[in-house]
């Protein structure tokens, strides 16, 4: 099968993650925020996927500027990205869902904010980074390019990795006790292996 079916198949989730996104916004959107923790850093960090998961795939398919750092992988490494890229689609659509009217895309938190402990987040706290990190390894093996594959892991890392602590920094101030304790049963990006 020719890799331009596993870079359709890409732009296909990427369309579908949109979709989620834009459906949920409109709900965020009506909501009036209670507490609003925004920053300079979260701003950049919060817009840099748009390169690793747009704008590199954007111009790699439509040019051939970045060519010569393509790699081949078999046809069943297509198929084991388009299998992941599903899985990332349904933890991101399950964790919007899950959140409903809860779910802001900046650090902020909403009137009539509550703690989410059920569905995917029952088990996870971070669903959603969970869901774009899992994207990223999709990636890897749907757009078969050194710099292009891994763009989308190189720019979600960043965010995940300050936002989760300060989002988690912010849940804690707001609940307390009763996110620690939600802390202590769930694990960031993967269920705990024992509770």
């Amino acid at each position: 099968m020719p890799s331009s079916f596993f870079q359709g198949a890409y732009f296909v989730g990427v369309v579908l993650a949109s979709i989620v996104r834009v459906v949920y916004t409109r709900h965020y959107r009506k909501m009036a925020i209670a507490e609003d923790h925004r920053t300079i850093t979260d701003a950049l960090l919060i817009s840099l996927p748009a390169l690793g998961m747009f704008i590199l795939p954007v111009v790699y398919v439509l040019t051939p500027w970045l060519d010569f750092a393509d790699y081949h992988l078999p046809t069943w490494a297509g198929w084991i990205g388009v299998a992941l890229f599903v899985a990332a689609l349904w933890l991101l659509w399950r964790s919007h869902a899950d959140l409903a009217r809860n779910w802001a895309p900046r650090m902020e938190l909403l009137e009539g904010h509550s703690l989410v402990t059920q569905g995917v987040f029952r088990h996870i706290r971070h669903p959603m980074y969970a869901a774009h990190l899992l994207w990223g390894v999709a990636q890897v093996f749907l757009l078969q390019n050194w710099i292009v594959g891994f763009s989308m892991l190189i720019t979600v890392l960043p965010g995940y990795l300050y936002r989760a602590r300060v989002e988690e920094q912010m849940m804690l101030d707001h609940f307390g006790e009763e996110y620690r304790e939600y802390m202590e049963r769930t694990g960031r990006l993967f269920p705990p292996l024992q509770r």
